[in-house]
């Protein structure tokens, strides 16, 4: 897709995208002696008539290998119903039509089926699955970047899960945002996870759905209780969305100020589909928090950067379409942002290429380069 001026072309970077999961998709990667400890795939949170789709999907999917697609896929439906949802053959191109040059990958619903798990058998377990099924739909096409997952609960299994994910060739690893235990992702214990991603080129990502959103009693208003947005019970919510940035930023807060981003200086990490309007206080609250009490904390005072220097150097972020994209780069320059599609989901708008060309269209060739292809290929080391 042409994203500058009418003749000139781009390589593109989409940070985000993902597969739509079938009740069955999960558990048919799994280990006999986990599979059967998976939970069911549930679909409250799909909107309302997700249940009545699937059963629509095996004759749809199929016109989809014989139909044309071409840009206008991006306006089109949505979720299972959009071309390459769980096929890589489509989706593979969808990308010839929207002149993708390189896509991260991420599931949608599966880890509802382990990640909450205090069976670590079943948690590590069904990680491994996941892992296997992400690169397995990537592996026909080297534009398609797997995101594998690994949970950070037990260090020792977790350095385990990494290596395995990174034999399956995971291209980046979705980590949970909150703390894993009773302690927290800085925690010295993790440093061999740290070494492994940064040793590998592999970096760490963080997603939506990673992290709790608005604890429900704050939605607990004496008011009826509003439908998501999606039509179903338990998605996002105008009250979710000004506080969805706020497990993750404590994790990357928490990874510059404990010095694990000095420790390992290879090491990169995005926050993805979280929005962005957020970084630059987090940029200045963290340089903030270094001034006023270095003085009494040894750690901080031994970091030989400012913590905002780390994430500038380590870290990427995905704005929203209907975020202020021109004020962002005003505000912390090019280096930082990416784009995205969020393909097949709807958050993603119907327009981004437009958007996003729109909102880059005032800054220079470089700005632009950066924004669509270089941050993130710099992020999985494609460049």
């Amino acid at each position: 897709m042409k994203v500058r001026g009418d003749n000139v072309t781009t390589a593109i970077f989409d940070a985000d995208s993902h597969l739509m999961e079938t009740a069955d998709w999960l558990g048919s990667f799994a280990d006999p002696r986990v599979r059967d400890q998976l939970l069911p795939l549930v679909l409250d949170g799909a909107g309302a008539k997700a249940t009545e789709v699937m059963s629509t999907l095996p004759d749809l999917w199929d016109e989809h290998r014989h139909q044309r697609i071409g840009p206008e896929v991006l306006s089109g439906p949505k979720g299972w119903m959009a071309p390459g949802a769980l096929d890589t053959q489509v989706r593979s191109r969808v990308l010839d039509a929207l002149g993708i040059t390189a896509q991260m990958v991420f599931p949608t619903f599966a880890l509802v089926q382990f990640a909450r798990s205090e069976n670590l058998d079943v948690l590590y377990g069904g990680t491994q699955a996941l892992n296997r099924a992400m690169t397995a739909f990537c592996a026909p096409d080297p534009r398609l970047k797997a995101v594998g997952f690994v949970p950070l609960k037990d260090p020792e299994r977790a350095v385990v899960a990494l290596e395995e994910a990174l034999d399956e060739g995971v291209a980046a690893v979705w980590l949970p945002s909150e703390a894993p235990g009773d302690f927290s992702p800085a925690h010295t214990d993790l440093d061999p996870v740290w070494a492994r991603l940064a040793e590998a080129g592999v970096p760490f990502v963080l997603h939506v759905g990673g992290g709790k959103l608005l604890p429900k009693a704050f939605h607990n208003n004496g008011l009826p209780r509003p439908r998501d947005w999606l039509g179903g019970g338990e998605n996002l919510r105008a009250k979710d969305f000004p506080v969805v940035h706020h497990s993750p930023e404590r994790f990357l807060a928490c990874l510059a100020l404990d010095g694990v981003f000095e420790r390992h200086p290879t090491l990169r990490g995005a926050a993805i589909e979280l929005g962005a309007t957020w970084v630059p206080g987090l940029l200045r609250n963290l340089d903030y928090a270094h001034r006023s009490f270095s003085k009494f904390e040894p750690t901080l005072k031994a970091l030989p950067l400012l913590p905002s220097e780390y994430l500038r150097r380590q870290a990427r972020f995905t704005p929203y379409p209907f975020e202020d994209t021109p004020w962002l780069l005003e505000q912390c320059g090019s280096e930082l942002f990416m784009f995205s599609t969020d393909y097949p989901h709807p958050e993603g708008g119907r327009r981004p290429f437009e958007v996003f060309r729109d909102a880059v269209s005032t800054f220079d060739e470089s700005t632009h380069d950066r924004f669509f292809w270089r941050n993130g290929a710099e992020l999985l080391g494609l460049v």
